[in-house]
């Protein structure tokens, strides 16, 4: 794996990072309670902080489904395919029924070839371990730098179903039938 790694104690200007994004968080919390969105359908989800000195994920905007997650540790991403697992010093509980899933941020993308790899990242309801985030750098020339406390994914937190498969002798026709890659043309 290429990347280096490195641990370290507390950051003051990272703390002051937390501190301004748990702020905003507030914020946003305090709009959508105002406003009457969200209203009665806020999920509890149990978190437990490894790092107290970074923030809890959070929602940037009023409507926003995904939640930012912050690096743990600061890491270098090699160019043309640098890749680390970059923790984020939290751990959840998800309730049964629902699911985690890591998204890469479009501005780390877009700007530095910055993405997620095994997109979307699952977390399962019993997965109780520290999240973690499996970074790559796309970009063919400049290294990446990820520094303790930025923000480098989003959580995004939906209900699923658990299927009950049943072997059956055929499928139901439908209107795409056995057309798979490519079959709709370019």
């Amino acid at each position: 794996m290429t990347g280096i790694w490195q641990f370290g104690g507390g950051v003051p200007e990272r703390r002051a990072v937390a501190s301004r994004h748990d702020e905003r968080i507030d914020r946003v919390t305090a709009l959508q309670d105002e406003s009457g969105a969200n209203a009665g359908s806020k999920l509890e989800v149990q978190v437990v902080r490894l790092d107290s000195d970074l923030p809890l994920p959070g929602y940037a905007h009023e409507g926003d489904a995904g939640a930012d997650l912050v690096a743990r540790i600061e890491v270098l991403l090699e160019p043309n395919g640098g890749r680390a697992m970059v923790p984020t010093g939290i751990a959840l509980a998800l309730p049964a029924g629902y699911a985690g899933f890591i998204q890469p941020r479009s501005g780390l993308a877009l700007r530095h070839g910055v993405s997620c790899l095994n997109t979307p990242g699952l977390i399962d309801s019993g997965y109780r371990e520290e999240i973690a985030v499996l970074l790559v750098n796309t970009d063919p020339e400049v290294p990446y730098r990820v520094r303790r406390g930025d923000r480098i994914a989003q959580l995004v937190i939906q209900r699923v179903e658990v299927a009950d498969f049943v072997v059956v002798d055929s499928l139901a026709e439908s209107e795409r039938g056995l057309g798979g890659f490519g079959s709709t043309g370019r």
